[in-house]
């Protein structure tokens, strides 16, 4: 019997890890910023923080 192939934990770490940040800064975080009244260029700027960050997994 052959046994099922599965990823290497430390890549579906990294993915999981992109995936919240883009899921972060797409969507939670532009959400969170109206809701408390942010400016739009602190919330470009936690953005593309969020999205460098991401990148670097």
């Amino acid at each position: 019997m052959s046994q099922p192939q599965s990823s290497n934990p430390p890549e579906m770490a990294s993915l999981l890890l992109g995936a919240g940040f883009a899921l972060a800064s797409l969507i939670i975080l532009p959400a969170v910023a109206q809701k408390i009244g942010m400016g739009s260029s602190l919330t470009i700027a936690l953005r593309g923080a969020l999205m460098r960050a991401a990148n670097r997994f």
